[in-house]
């Protein structure tokens, strides 16, 4: 769910980005063990899924595709960085971090 959002800012080249906060929820199995996952991650989203992101309303669920990568050049915390994003029917249900891939 998207809980807050920057304003829309453009890079020195004129690239749109948005900057928001995603707040997910879900079940996950780990070692054949139901786990509660309930974690914030920062959403960075540049060029046309910037202007996505920034028309998204507060509260919306969200289906994100993307990649964790430090939220600034030589910064250490991580942020998902928008490849693809939808804006998903409220009665839905909510994104399937299993399906996640991480490459290292």
């Amino acid at each position: 769910m998207l809980i807050e959002r920057q304003v829309l800012r453009y890079t020195p080249a004129g690239v749109p980005v948005c900057e928001a906060l995603l707040q997910h929820e879900s079940e996950q199995i780990e070692a054949e063990i139901p786990r509660q996952v309930s974690m914030q991650t920062v959403l960075i989203a540049l060029g046309e899924n910037a202007r996505w992101l920034d028309a998204a309303p507060l509260g919306a669920k969200l289906g994100c595709t993307g990649f964790l990568a430090p939220r600034r050049k030589l910064g250490k915390l991580l942020a998902l960085h928008l490849q693809k994003i939808r804006i998903l029917p409220q009665d839905s249900a909510e994104l399937d971090l299993s399906r996640l891939s991480v490459q290292t």
